[in-house]
């Protein structure tokens, strides 16, 4: 039987609960929230549907790093497998959508967000710090991803450089910033009492 991979986009419901497998295994989980919207042809407008919840469920890296990175209601996509579980209380069948979350996300139609990588990640870039304690990825970022957050972070560093205040003058050897200034007002009036430079 083949698995059925989905991406859905919502809001995270609860916060990430986070345990470990019987085996140490890291594991995170949260209900995701969406409505479907509708196009209403009567009252031409769109429209919210029903409410629908997923549980999403993640595992390894992917469970150390969403700890850090979710909070209740914000929105985001999530990526993984659809497995239904059904099980029996008494003589009522029930059931229960899940993802087995592959990667999540935070939706940017709807804000902002800023990217740290997290520490022991195949294909980060040099000194590049993150989250204590995720492991190895399953999968190496694409070198030209890595290529172009270095030339990114070189041009970041230039422009601060370029757009830094100058710093004033040191005043040279032997003689006090106040003794020069002393020496270009009196200079300009005429006066004699200049200092010297040893």
């Amino acid at each position: 039987m083949s698995e059925t991979h989905v991406t859905v986009i919502g809001n995270v419901a609860t916060e990430v609960s986070y345990g470990e497998s019987s085996g140490g295994v890291p594991m995170a989980n949260f209900q995701l929230g969406f409505t479907e919207r509708r196009y209403d042809r009567e009252r031409a407008c769109w429209v919210d549907g029903e409410a629908q919840w997923l549980r999403v469920t993640a595992w390894r890296a992917l469970a150390v790093n969403l700890i850090g990175s979710l909070s209740k209601g914000d929105p985001v996509l999530v990526t993984g497998r659809l497995r239904v579980h059904e099980w029996t209380e008494g003589e009522v069948k029930r059931s229960r959508a899940e993802i087995s979350a592959r990667s999540v996300g935070h939706d940017l139609t709807r804000g902002t967000a800023a990217f740290r990588w997290a520490a022991g990640v195949r294909g980060q870039p040099a000194g590049a710090a993150g989250v204590a304690g995720a492991e190895v990825a399953e999968e190496p970022v694409p070198g030209w991803i890595v290529n172009a957050l270095e030339s990114r972070r070189a041009s970041m560093v230039a422009s601060a450089v370029a757009a830094a205040p100058r710093l004033p003058e040191l005043p040279r050897a032997g003689r006090s910033l106040t003794e020069q200034q002393d020496g270009v007002s009196e200079g300009e009036t005429g006066g004699e009492g200049r200092a010297t430079v040893s």
